[in-house]
């Protein structure tokens, strides 16, 4: 496949801040260098798309599990290129790794609902395409941080706001869930408080009540195997929110893995968050046993 032109992104960084997080973030739209990028909706004039990164010698009679990121930035802003780090590693590894555009309210004037039909897009996409991305189309797993968790979050679990067009038929379910600080609850919940609740996200910036788009409120027995990483010290997110989600997970007897982190604030675990990249280190240390315990990835070969 022909890669797309390489950015010199030393050239076009800037430091993007939003819901209390600092993200490392290129001008937009993004110029990624993977192996391609291809167009997975088109709404009006607009094209999202996937920047795919193929693992090592990937060949189309050895289909492979994938793995789609979703940036975070509160539905408003940020970029795909948040999770470049992830996908190098995680095809390095022997995965698809997909890094996805999504409309936000900043760029596109929409709100959260439409963030969550086009993540919803996104999986469709990616298993309805299976064969020719060279993806097993059982092993797909939706990540994301912040509010791109909460898009991973929301394809696991809620059942509505797929787009009418769409084939149905075709899952936009994924298989297994990574979720770095995740949206979970949206509407106030047993006097757990967080910024997300102080910004008013009401029905006015969500198009839908927040009820409705809160992740939380629709696991079932069918919610597919989880891992959650959260800072302790989140302001924006209260890790308490995660601790219910994982408390409900365990009651459908679901797979629930929440690794909370003492000190650590939202978006710990971005690459380059510090010059020693240790929180990012030892979270992906632990997205790789989560992956191979779950049969989406083989154990590191001494």
């Amino acid at each position: 496949m022909k890669k797309i032109d390489v950015v010199c992104l030393l050239s076009m960084t800037l430091i993007f801040v939003n819901t209390g997080c600092l993200y490392s973030q290129s001008v937009y739209p993004p110029k990624i260098e993977s192996d391609t990028s291809l167009v997975y909706k088109k709404v009006n004039e607009l094209n999202l798309k996937l920047w795919i990164f193929n693992p090592p010698q990937s060949i189309k009679n050895d289909p492979r599990p994938a793995i789609v990121f979703f940036f975070g930035g509160g539905w408003k802003g940020g970029n795909p290129n948040q999770f470049l780090e992830h996908c190098k590693y995680l095809s390095a590894r022997g995965m698809v790794a997909i890094l996805a555009d999504y409309r936000v309210s900043s760029r596109n004037n929409t709100t959260a609902v439409y963030a969550v039909k086009d993540a919803k897009s996104a999986i469709r996409w990616v298993r309805k395409n299976a064969d020719a991305l060279g993806v097993i189309p059982d092993k797909i797993v939706a990540s994301g941080g912040s509010a791109g968790g909460h898009l991973a979050a929301a394809t696991g679990t809620i059942p509505m706001h797929d787009e009418v067009t769409e084939d149905k038929n075709v899952s936009s379910r994924p298989n297994a869930m990574i979720l770095f600080n995740p949206v979970v609850i949206l509407y106030p919940f047993e006097k757990i408080s967080s910024s997300w609740e102080k910004k008013n996200y009401t029905l006015t910036k969500l198009g839908v009540a927040p009820e409705f788009l809160s992740p939380y409120n629709f696991i079932d027995e069918n919610t597919p195997p989880t891992i959650i990483f959260h800072g302790k010290a989140d302001t924006t997110v209260d890790y308490k929110t995660v601790l219910k989600f994982d408390s409900k997970m365990k009651t459908y007897r679901n797979e629930c893995v929440t690794h909370l982190y003492e000190g650590e604030k939202h978006g710990f675990f971005n690459h380059n968050r510090n010059a020693e990249n240790g929180a990012y280190d030892a979270s992906m240390i632990k997205v790789d046993s989560f992956l191979v315990v779950n049969g989406f990835l083989e154990k590191h070969k001494n």
